[in-house]
């Protein structure tokens, strides 16, 4: 059991975590050269956005009181942050997308699987065409499963954690390494969102509209600005 004592960090902090990791993450992908040392360390400290998030997201499925403008918020975001996404990292338009449609169709299955009116099959059906939905999008398949066995598991930490670190270690990090070889060691580092996890004390924090919108409208206009940057610099 973990001590409620220790449980110092609410959802507003890990929200500022991640958006901060993300934007180092981001900028080491954009201005940074690839197989150095610094872009090793921070694309390290960039894993821990993700998860930050999908977890927060699971977490958001149990506190929303409309499910359906929840996903409706994330659909619209999604759509949004899709062009700045493809123009910062330079691919074609349909040759991926953003984590936020990630979020999306993780916030999809954990509806469905949260649903007892639902067959097993079905639900396992749903699941795998979420999971084949958002193959091409950042985090894809990972992102969905995180955030369903986030939501599946939720106040069972140890069984959370358990399939966190199997499906990052074999899915994630594994494959990436094995197809990339040492220059993807930094997908190991998801591992260092643990601790913060263990710290969740499962409380909002402050009420904002700032802390409830922010990250939806950050992450579309960190990658447009960055993407201008980048434009100016190559110049």
């Amino acid at each position: 059991m973990q001590s409620e004592n220790l449980k110092l960090v609410n959802s507003n902090v890990l929200k500022l975590i991640a958006i901060l990791s993300m934007v180092v993450d981001h900028i080491a992908v954009g201005f940074v050269p690839s197989g150095t040392t610094l872009e090793l360390i921070l694309r390290t400290i960039g894993r821990l956005a993700a998860p930050i998030i999908f977890y927060l997201i699971a977490e958001g499925y149990f506190y929303t009181s409309n499910v359906k403008k929840y996903l409706k918020r994330l659909f619209i975001f999604a759509v949004i942050s899709h062009f700045p996404f493809v123009m910062y990292f330079g691919i074609s338009w349909f040759q991926g997308t953003s984590v936020i449609w990630t979020l999306f169709l993780g916030l999809v299955a954990l509806t469905i699987v949260q649903k007892p009116s639902i067959s097993v099959f079905d639900k396992v059906m749903f699941v795998a065409l979420c999971c084949l939905l958002a193959w091409m999008a950042d985090w894809n398949y990972i992102g969905v499963l995180w955030i369903m066995f986030f939501g599946v598991f939720r106040g069972r930490f140890q069984l959370q954690i358990l399939n966190f670190v199997l499906i990052g270690i074999f899915l994630y990090a594994i494959p990436g390494i094995y197809t990339s070889g040492l220059n993807s060691v930094f997908r190991l580092g998801f591992l260092l969102v643990i601790p913060l996890l263990a710290l969740y004390n499962g409380k909002q924090g402050r009420k904002s509209k700032v802390f409830k919108w922010g990250f939806y409208f950050f992450y579309p206009l960190h990658l447009l600005l960055l993407y201008i940057l980048k434009y100016y610099i190559s110049i």
